[in-house]
């Protein structure tokens, strides 16, 4: 995480014959994302009790690209996944002033 965004990378190293790989991005593949929720569990955002709803609408709407009822739909029922993600998120909202937490292994 840097820059207010997140990055991927992966190497590999053919245990045969030697020959590694390498990747990285910004868009997390699907597969990969799978993987680290099967692999760490769910991380969920968590909100103060008391907070500006329409300042987290607009984050969620901005770093979630929602539509309207979209993002009320999140706020209502909350946020998971991986934990940087969550991580991100929730840095992005108390920059604005709302009290909020990531929750590591909450979807466990």
């Amino acid at each position: 995480m840097g820059d207010d965004s997140l990055r991927w990378d992966t190497e590999t190293v053919c245990g045969e014959c030697g020959s590694a790989t390498a990747a990285c991005g910004t868009e997390l593949p699907g597969e990969m994302r799978e993987r680290l929720l099967a692999e760490h569990g769910a991380t969920e955002l968590r909100l103060g009790s008391s907070v500006d709803r329409r300042a987290v609408m607009r984050v969620l709407r901005r770093s979630l690209g929602l539509g309207l009822g979209e993002a009320r739909a999140v706020l209502d029922r909350g946020y998971g996944g991986t934990l940087p993600e969550v991580e991100l998120l929730a840095r992005r909202l108390r920059v604005v002033g709302v009290g909020a937490v990531a929750v590591a292994g909450a979807g466990r």
